[in-house]
């Protein structure tokens, strides 16, 4: 039997109450952090006046985003726990989890892309200290929720959906900010988050891997999700674009701390790893950006409708935009510049979509978890 919050029956154009909010509160939210960040990440990259400074802001405002999201969730758990321990164990919502850490990680970002300029050395040291947090959220949300997935929660072949990247990919995106991170440190610091950062990659990109390849399969078997999930099918491409880019940000960051360590032999071959290893997960991501955008296609045509989960349109894009930009650096090649800066726009554009409908939502209080979800796509039952 299904139960329902008397908020269910609340009139659809009227204002959410805070409790209502709050009860309501998913991890699903921080996923506007992690595309909002990212925005703010890759807007510098395009060599128009006054991006950078847009990009600036929208980081101040994800740091607020992610505050307020923040004391929202601490909120709930502390108000609603019973709503919380469902969350946990629901097949669905909980994957979402990792996009706290994901969220983080833009943050600790651009205090190497933002605050470096402005505060020197001091960023980056707390750049670095805040990635150690990030980093160890990452692989306990990376192990604790697929124990879930194993122990607790109800899953299925024909109801399996790109969400189950969300917990495990939180690793490599924390791997890709200890490339960007270690170069601004001394070589102690440094040789830390180099090697943490390899580790990461391995806690994520593999298991990443094995996911798209039963994702795969249940495309073929029981063909695309319902449109209310439909924009899942961009999220692959994802640990595709941040494992690409953590090769090559790492490979990029090793070759000081190896001649340290009188390893400068290998240098080369973190370079050659970071490059060869990135072009191939970066061919791979273009496949499926393809693929992504056909079945987007198709699914406009049906009628796609609007939830949180069009946000999976901006992150995904956005970390293969910047792996697109890594590869601009090392191979000084003009087409992945030019590609790289036409997908800063869509991606800018889509992100500008998708924030208006947020904001609409939200506002009226449509997006916020009033009735019991259903256990295919974490959504409210209507």
């Amino acid at each position: 039997m299904t139960t329902s919050h008397p908020s269910a029956h609340r009139p659809p154009n009227r204002l959410a109450a805070p409790a209502e909010v709050i009860r309501g509160f998913t991890p699903n939210w921080f996923t506007a952090c992690m595309g909002t960040g990212i925005v703010s990440l890759m807007l510098p990259k395009l060599p128009l006046p006054g991006t950078a400074a847009i990009g600036e802001g929208l980081w101040v405002l994800n740091m607020v985003l992610f505050a307020l999201f923040s004391l929202m969730s601490v909120a709930r758990v502390v108000l609603y726990p019973a709503d919380s321990r469902a969350t946990l164990h629901h097949p669905v919502q909980s994957m979402f989890l990792g996009a706290i850490p994901m969220g983080l990680a833009t943050i600790v970002n651009g205090f190497i892309t933002f605050g470096v300029p402005h505060w020197g050395e001091g960023a980056a040291i707390l750049a670095r200290d805040l990635w150690a947090f990030d980093a160890v959220l990452s692989a306990a949300v990376g192990l604790f929720v697929p124990y879930l997935m194993f122990t607790r929660q109800d899953h299925a072949l024909d109801k399996m959906t790109a969400v189950w990247l969300l917990p495990v990919v939180a690793s490599e995106v924390a791997a890709a900010s200890a490339g960007l991170i270690a170069p601004h440190l001394d070589v102690a610091n440094a040789e830390t988050l180099l090697y943490s950062g390899y580790v990461l990659f391995a806690l994520s990109v593999p298991l990443a891997l094995m996911i798209i390849t039963v994702l795969v399969l249940r495309l073929a078997q029981h063909k695309l999700p319902g449109a209310e999930l439909g924009v899942t099918m961009f999220l692959p491409l994802g640990p595709l674009g941040t494992g690409a880019l953590a090769l090559l940000q790492l490979g990029e960051a090793a070759p000081r701390v190896l001649q340290a360590q009188g390893l400068s032999e290998l240098a080369p071959v973190a370079v050659g790893l970071g490059l060869v290893g990135g072009v191939m997960l970066w061919g791979f991501g273009a496949w499926w950006l393809a693929l992504a955008t056909l079945t987007t296609l198709r699914f406009l045509k049906q009628g796609l409708p609007f939830n949180l989960g069009w946000w999976g349109f901006t992150f995904p894009l956005g970390v293969y935009t910047a792996a697109t930009f890594g590869l601009a650096t090392l191979t000084h090649m003009a087409f992945f510049t030019g590609l790289g800066h036409g997908l800063v726009v869509a991606l800018a554009v889509l992100w500008l979509l998708v924030t208006t409908r947020t904001i609409h939502g939200a506002w009226h209080g449509h997006l916020f978890q009033t009735s019991a979800p259903s256990k295919e796509t974490g959504l409210p039952r209507t």
